[in-house]
């Protein structure tokens, strides 16, 4: 069979480049829709170390990470991987924020636009290493049983069939199905309009899973034979008013490889969400009901808007969806909240531990001068200068000083504590002292209690604190050398509490974002603290296990309406922690903690 032969597919020795194959463990950021009790269950299992009851994921990270961690617990255990890869039309990873009506087109992130580069920088042949490299890990993921269904258009389908062929093998080639979207509507352009996609289907074997689908005809079709009838189920001669011979064809017919189906069109507030790659639900259902029955398990490492998962929840099918876009995850956890009764599922990413892979890839295996290079290497791109002699405060920006938090653990109040003490000891002593009250603390993650707790003891001794996200696109080598890289201070939230009883009501009160990373045309039309807000949620009993969404509103494109104020009884006295989790309208997430004191009854 012909072999289709890209830069890099090989390497130096003459063999086929293989993917990434580093296994990091995942880490549990968020539990949505977990009630109390599965909530306790689940904390009793880990204590008898036991295994928890299944949780579908939503994964935030790079596909190249994602997919070999996977692989440890999920090689050929999944029934149906759908995929809908970049096109290669450069908006794979905009999406639409809509402010009181108005939208704005929201650009790709850096970390987004360097993986955009990454994949079509070396034009097809980049495109080609990257897509094999990704179906080889996907088959490995796919049961003997299993399905993959990959979607694409003109701009590489070609090149991509023969990949397929190559990694499936062409003897497992099922399908070229034919998507039509009929309601798409083209401009004046000089060739014929492109109104279809392609979705290759490939088995992983030959035993494999399909159910034949039918579908029901609107309107008979006229014909010059015979007449359809019901009574007797056969077809006889007939004709119509005008005397035209004519019949009528069976209801239903099954489906073919030609799916008419329509175009998601911008004024479709049912299901469009803004997303210029999203796809209806109705192209999903059909491959799944396919492909799959219910509790088979199916996987898309291209999450966009979340239709997959979406879908997959709805007729009951177990799911795992990931993507690199922050706001492709939030926009999913939003929809899947929007299904009724969706089942308990969990927000993850590779946090710290690829982090920990990057900093030794990078720096080397000595602990002590690996410590050293990454904090001179995080404040030459913070443009700030070394200084020593000090055990909290790294390096010196412009009268600041600077503190460089670990890539492996957040920064905590004990942290900055520590900060605030050497800062106070070391006012105006040395050549490297600080010329003014003022210390930017860099981190990765903070603990949830940081922004307010931290900065209260920093006002307190007479410090000007900012807390500065360290961007993941530090991990990027291409986003380093090009410049692309931006740190931005954390948004601050304002919370107000009141207790009656065992009741606590809870209101926002302001929202503070730091605009750097804003759009002008975005600022201009924010014109109330609140319309900052995207989505907020509350953890009213937090057991230091992980962020658990036991309330939340959010804003939808039919209703753009959010509420500030909730309140929740609790069943017992005693002193609980709580955790006010907000995600901002651009997809950044910040969290207040409180901690509150329930009496008993008649107290």
């Amino acid at each position: 069979m012909p072999e289709l032969i890209w830069d890099g597919k090989f390497g130096p020795d003459g063999k086929k480049v293989a993917p990434v194959r580093v296994s990091l463990p995942f880490q549990t950021i968020e539990t949505v829709n977990e009630s109390v009790q599965d909530r306790q269950q689940t904390l009793d299992f880990f204590a008898a170390d036991h295994a928890a009851e299944w949780r579908n994921r939503l994964i935030w990270g790079d596909k190249k990470y994602v997919l070999p961690a996977l692989l440890q617990d999920f090689s050929g255990a999944v029934d149906l991987i759908y995929i809908d890869p970049p096109f290669f039309t450069g908006d794979d990873f905009s999406f639409t924020v809509n402010v009181e009506g108005s939208d704005f087109t929201r650009e790709p992130t850096l970390i987004e636009q360097k993986a955009y580069r990454d994949t079509w920088g070396n034009g097809v042949d980049g495109y080609l290493a990257w897509f094999h490299s990704t179906i080889l890990q996907l088959r490995e993921l796919l049961s003997e049983t299993g399905s993959i269904y990959v979607h694409l258009d003109w701009h590489v389908g070609a090149f991509a069939k023969l990949v397929l062929d190559e990694v499936f093998g062409a003897e497992n080639f099922r399908n070229e199905i034919v998507w039509h979207y009929y309601n798409k509507m083209q401009g004046n352009i000089n060739r014929f309009a492109s109104n279809h996609d392609t979705v290759f289907w490939y088995s992983k074997t030959s035993k494999y899973k399909f159910t034949r689908i039918r579908e029901t005809r609107d309107v008979p079709k006229q014909q010059q034979k015979r007449v359809w009838d019901p009574t007797t189920k056969s077809l006889k001669q007939g004709r119509d008013e005008s005397g035209n011979l004519i019949y009528y064809t069976e209801t239903e017919r099954t489906i073919d490889d030609v799916w008419r189906l329509h175009y998601l069109m911008p004024a479709d507030k049912t299901q469009n969400l803004g997303y210029p790659t999203q796809k209806p639900e109705s192209l999903l259902e059909r491959i799944l009901e396919a492909s799959t029955e219910p509790g088979d398990l199916v996987l898309d490492c291209f999450a966009g808007s979340g239709t997959t998962a979406a879908v997959s929840e709805r007729l009951g099918r177990r799911w795992i969806t990931s993507d690199l876009g922050r706001f492709a995850v939030h926009t999913t956890r939003k929809r899947l909240l929007s299904i009724e009764s969706v089942r308990p599922f969990v927000v993850q990413n590779l946090g710290k531990y690829e982090r920990q892979l990057w900093q030794s890839a990078e720096f080397g295996e000595s602990a002590a001068a690996r410590t050293a290079a990454y904090r001179s290497f995080i404040l030459d791109l913070y443009r700030a200068t070394p200084v020593a002699g000090y055990n909290w405060l790294h390096g010196l920006r412009q009268g600041r000083m600077v503190h460089v938090g670990t890539v492996d653990a957040p920064v905590t109040v004990g942290d900055v504590r520590q900060i605030v003490t050497e800062f106070r000891k070391t006012l105006g002593t040395g050549k490297d002292a600080p010329k003014s009250q003022s210390v930017d603390v860099l981190g990765w993650d903070f603990a949830f209690e940081l922004n307010e707790v931290a900065r209260q003891d920093a006002q307190k001794a007479g410090i000007d604190l900012r807390l500065v996200r360290i961007p993941r696109e530090v991990l990027e080598k291409r986003a380093v050398e090009q410049g692309d890289i931006r740190f931005f201070e954390l948004a601050a939230l304002t919370v107000k509490t009141k207790q009656t009883g065992r009741k606590l009501a809870l209101s926002l009160e302001d929202f503070v974002i730091p605009l750097d990373d804003v759009p002008a045309d975005i600022q201009k039309a924010v014109t109330h603290w609140s319309q900052w807000i995207d989505y907020w949620a509350v953890d009213w009993d937090n057991k230091n296990d992980t962020f658990h969404n036991e309330w939340q509103t959010y804003r939808t494109r039919k209703s753009s309406d959010i509420e500030l104020a909730t309140s929740h009884e609790y069943d017992a006295a005693g002193e609980y922690t709580v955790v006010v989790k907000v995600i901002d309208i651009l997809g950044n997430d910040t969290t207040k903690t409180l901690t509150v004191k329930v009496a008993g009854r008649g107290a």
